[in-house]
């Protein structure tokens, strides 16, 4: 059996941010151009970063840039260039003034780590980079005030490519690390911007909110309830329980789900998380599902064997029994998803067939 191949660890836009900042204050303390440097992190201890370039600005400042590096997990920023520009503030003893410049998001919206109106750099980015630059002041032994300007020149145009618009984060990316290193297919970086999703919402005022497991659900959904604002919804993809449970947490009393069949039949079985890696559908299940309403034997038996969710669902088109079917299930889904939110939450599910007609729409209160 092949070994499997060890997934490489990339890099946060904090961390390229921090080690630009201190490769740009070390040339400004020697004039020396480094080709990487160690760096501070929140929660990976110290790393190691290649820096792209750095140059002079003016005679108290320099910028230095660093290409952003995913890993083997690499999402919208991967290999976007991080820019740092530091400049010297010899007056402003041991102040560091931290600023987001062009390409850098600015938050408009209550909820996030950052209040509105501030740059989109995150209170442990922030942190690593006062940490990194001090270390640089105090090998130099060295001590002034410092302005430093994180930029992103595509920034912009990245951001349109994350849940910044969304999220009320307007002209550009987050800076963002609470670890300093991208672990690949990390569950903890997605379970965060589920939170902050859920935050924003709850900020706004709503008490409702819709909980979709892609983007065509979430535009099915939206469409069916024009009640809830886009600024309501947020995509959870495969965390299920972690969803059901924050959206509680925060306080909503209204949560609707949205999902595609194969997701319903996942979370009617009572998995948390329904990545098709980890759990997979037990069409065996599926089927004796399907025939406590009545389904012809050799029907059963194909169900048994079937390769999909969508293979089971075109099997199960033109049953008469169908309606109620999908109802069961979904009942035993909203079953689920009631232990997972607590009591005290309003939940209900509109599930969708892979064409974007609606199956079924039911309510806890229905399954009462």
């Amino acid at each position: 059996m092949a070994k499997k191949k060890k997934l490489r660890e990339g890099y946060t836009t904090g961390s390229s941010a921090t080690a630009a900042a201190m490769a740009a204050l070390h040339f400004l303390m020697t004039n020396d151009t480094l080709t990487a440097i160690e760096i501070p992190t929140p929660r990976a201890g110290r790393i190691t970063i290649p820096i792209h370039w750095v140059r002079p600005e003016g005679k108290l400042s320099a910028r230095a840039c660093v290409i952003k590096d995913g890993g083997d997990d690499p999402d919208a920023t991967h290999k976007a260039e991080i820019h740092a520009v530091v400049e010297l503030l010899p007056a402003q003893e041991d102040e560091i003034s931290l600023k987001g410049g062009q390409g850098v998001g600015r938050v408009t919206l209550p909820g996030l780590p950052v209040p509105p109106g501030d740059p989109a750099i995150n209170p442990a980015p922030r942190e690593q980079l006062r940490e990194g630059l001090k270390e640089v002041l105090s090998v130099h032994q060295t001590h002034v005030g410092l302005s430093v300007t994180v930029e992103v020149p595509e920034g912009e145009e990245i951001a349109k490519h994350t849940m910044n618009p969304r999220l009320g984060i307007v002209g550009g990316i987050s800076i963002l690390g609470t670890r300093g290193t991208v672990k690949p297919f990390s569950h903890e970086s997605y379970e965060a911007s589920i939170a902050e999703g859920l935050n924003v919402a709850k900020h706004q005022g709503h008490t409702t909110v819709a909980l979709s497991t892609g983007g065509r659900t979430e535009r099915l959904l939206l469409k069916d309830r024009p009640d809830i604002p886009e600024l309501a919804s947020v995509q959870i993809a495969d965390f299920y329980s972690f969803a059901l449970r924050s959206a509680a947490e925060h306080g909503f009393t209204e949560i609707v789900v949205g999902c595609f069949f194969g997701k319903l039949v996942k979370m009617a079985q009572g998995f948390p998380y329904t990545h098709a890696k980890d759990n997979r559908i037990d069409f065996s299940l599926l089927a004796d599902w399907c025939a406590e309403h009545g389904i012809p034997e050799k029907l059963h038996a194909e169900l048994k064997a079937a390769n999909t969710a969508r293979h089971a669902l075109e099997l199960l088109h033109g049953q008469p029994a169908l309606p109620k079917i999908l109802a069961s299930i979904t009942r035993r889904a909203l079953s689920v998803a009631q232990d997972f939110a607590g009591p005290g939450v309003s939940l209900s599910y509109r599930v969708y067939d892979f064409d974007g007609t609606l199956l079924c729409a039911l309510s806890a209160e229905d399954n009462a």
